[in-house]
Parts: C-alpha cells; sequence; structure tokens
C-alpha cells in the first residue's frame, strides 16, 4: 500500500491547495485549544469541532478521488495489478467512512 517512491501521486498537481486546506485545518484546532482554555461555551466548541471535521473530510475526500480517478482507474486501464487496487480501494473506504 505505500507507494511513496513507485511514483508521482495522483495528489500532486493539487498539493499546493491540499497544504493549504491542512494548514488551515491547523489553525482551527488551534482555536479549539484556545477556546477550551478560555472556557468558551460548550456549543460554540462543538460547532468549531464539526466544523474541523468537516474540513478536514473534504481534504479526504478530494485525495480519495484522485486516487480513484489516478492510480486506482490506471491499474484497471492498463489490467497491471487490478485486483490488488481494487482491493486497496474498498479497504481505504473502510477505513475512511468509520465514525
Amino acid at each position: 500500500m505505500d507507494d511513496t517512491h513507485a511514483h508521482t501521486h495522483s495528489y500532486e498537481p493539487m498539493k499546493s491547495d491540499l497544504v493549504r486546506r491542512l494548514r488551515r485545518i491547523e489553525g482551527q484546532v488551534r482555536g479549539l485549544q484556545k477556546m477550551i482554555e478560555d472556557g468558551r461555551y460548550c456549543v460554540d466548541i462543538l460547532v468549531q469541532i464539526a466544523a474541523v471535521k468537516s474540513a478536514l473530510h473534504q481534504v479526504g475526500l478530494s485525495i480519495l478521488e484522485s486516487h480513484t480517478r489516478g492510480c486506482v482507474a490506471d491499474a484497471l486501464r492498463e489490467r497491471d495489478r487490478e485486483q490488488e487496487k481494487v482491493d486497496e480501494l474498498i479497504h481505504v473506504l473502510r477505513q475512511f467512512t468509520k465514525l
């Protein structure tokens, strides 16, 4: 499952956008820490937690879509390790959709 050295990753074209979004999420998490330190109202904290979860989920969906349209589609088209890639995709979907 670890292809870190095998090829350029399918998310490469959107790498800077993903990093920008993750930095924004990092800032939101720091803001959550401050809200708790400052004793902010529970509902306000929960709303911010929901926003962080949603933002992180969107980043994950972007990478998942890129992986499916790139790596998985290429493997199926070229008939190269197609079953392995489908199994990997199913495994990732199961992990990604866990609560």
